[in-house]
């Protein structure tokens, strides 16, 4: 148990039986009347994200969340197979909870996965990741004010908008929470 005056991004709470992660907090103190803490939670399971509002001082139910490195080691028909990089054990991950990470992993590439209870909730990749193009159109130069785009594919099926000047066998840097290109690796 913990307070509101506890909350941290990234903490994880038990509410009537859903597990819900802190997206934001802010502790609200008006002139007139009590304090309050005002959040916005995030479904771990299903994604959905609610705003909800809580008494300063009033005690909340923490979740105990196991959050663990892991590497991706390869695909067994629609579960991913991730290995303890300590200990060496393997655990099954349905796509359904991978999710779009899906799109950014490739073989040998670290993640976090989340456990609660032995339960796998979600899988966290770094902020971004290293892959090659594996297709694209050449780029032409034309009469514009500004850079152009075009899409290109990765090496795990995924297609971005990359600068016109880029080619195929090129290793860029990509976002893995919005799939955005941040540059050349």
């Amino acid at each position: 148990m913990a307070t509101t005056n506890d909350l941290k991004n990234g903490m994880v709470l038990d509410l009537e039986g859903q597990l819900w992660s802190v997206v934001e907090f802010q502790h609200v103190k008006p002139g007139k009347g009590p304090a309050f803490v005002r959040t916005k939670l995030k479904n771990v399971l299903s994604g959905k994200t609610v705003e909800k509002t809580f008494n300063a001082g009033v005690k909340v139910k923490t979740a105990n969340v196991d959050k663990r490195d892991m590497q991706y080691s390869y695909l067994d028909g629609d579960m991913f197979v991730f290995m303890d990089t300590t200990t060496w054990e393997q655990v099954n991950v349905s796509a359904d909870i991978v999710g779009d990470a899906k799109d950014f992993m490739l073989e040998g590439q670290d993640a976090v996965v989340a456990f609660h209870e032995g339960t796998v909730l979600y899988v966290e990749l770094p902020a971004s990741v290293t892959l090659e193009i594996t297709f694209t159109e050449p780029g032409l130069q034309g009469d514009r004010s500004n850079g152009g785009t075009k899409p290109a594919t990765l090496e795990t099926g995924r297609e971005i908008q990359v600068p016109l000047f880029l080619d195929q066998g090129t290793k860029v840097k990509v976002d893995t929470r919005t799939g955005d290109y941040l540059g050349r690796a």
